[in-house]
């Protein structure tokens, strides 16, 4: 297959290390809401010598997505899709939360499983926090995985989860959603896995870090195994991997890339409040 098209949807710190890592000497699509950001970053890249295309996009509707995934595919075979797109507590109210982190990875894994290029992957970004989740039961959990993007929002149980809460059940239902949707996506000879991250030094986790849950934060840190901060660089290689050859069998699974933090927490070292 040729080097084809990589999609980046989300330009924040993790958004923009994948596209640096993945980009070289291929069309970038980079995709993001907020305009400023993408002009921002995609005038960088350009400035490295990356290929860029840039393209908003609203991952909570199904036609903003719709019209990203016939972009990509009209530059050549989309070999490479990663979505990075979310909102944190700290940002945005639960209903945005649900709607731009589970409702919009929703849509892309069903929009760009009907474009993805044999022999390519994908990698949705998660959360640990989707690991900390109290557990859900079997019926709750197939609602998230196969529910219709379009009928997600009216699942009863997502009230249950108001506040910060519903940031860990919407990266849940990301894990949940890619592991029902490989066998799709491997239906046309491709890839898909989540990678959940933990403490990152982006943007938003500075944020998360500043806000009233940083301490608890801090905490989970220093009780890891590493003892630091992941950079946005950590994700990158990781997401590297996934889409890679060494990862050729792996499909439908969740990499937790945390430095140990729910490790820790399942060890009782520490308790997660996130």
């Amino acid at each position: 297959m040729s080097p084809g098209v990589v999609v980046v949807i989300g330009v924040g710190g993790m958004g923009q290390s994948i596209a640096r890592r993945q980009g070289a000497g291929r069309k970038v699509v980079l995709a993001d809401f907020d305009e400023d950001l993408l002009s921002t970053a995609a005038e960088a890249l350009r400035g490295e010598g990356y290929d860029v295309a840039p393209h908003h996009v609203d991952v909570s509707s199904r036609t903003s997505v719709t019209a990203l995934a016939e972009a990509a595919a009209s530059l050549g075979p989309v070999a490479e899709i990663v979505h990075t797109a979310g909102l944190s507590p700290v940002q945005a109210p639960p209903a945005a939360i649900l709607a731009v982190d589970l409702v919009g990875v929703a849509l892309v894994l069903e929009v760009f499983g009907g474009v993805v290029a044999p022999g390519g992957a994908g990698v949705v970004i998660a959360s640990m926090a989707g690991h900390g989740l109290a557990p859900l039961d079997p019926e709750q959990e197939r609602a998230l995985a196969l529910t219709p993007a379009d009928e997600l929002l009216d699942l009863a149980f997502l009230d249950r989860y108001p506040g910060p809460g519903s940031y860990g059940l919407a990266k849940r239902g990301n894990q949940l959603r890619v592991q029902a949707a490989s066998a799709e996506w491997g239906d046309r000879g491709a890839r898909i896995n989540s990678l959940s991250p933990g403490i990152i030094s982006t943007p938003m986790g500075q944020q998360e870090l500043a806000g009233e849950s940083g301490a608890g934060m801090r905490a989970m840190i220093d009780a890891s195994a590493v003892k630091r901060l992941g950079t946005p660089a950590d994700i990158a290689d990781a997401v590297a991997f996934l889409l890679g050859p060494a990862a050729s069998f792996i499909s439908g699974t969740d990499l937790l890339v945390d430095g140990g933090v729910i490790a820790a927490a399942r060890s009782g070292r520490v308790n997660p409040t996130r």
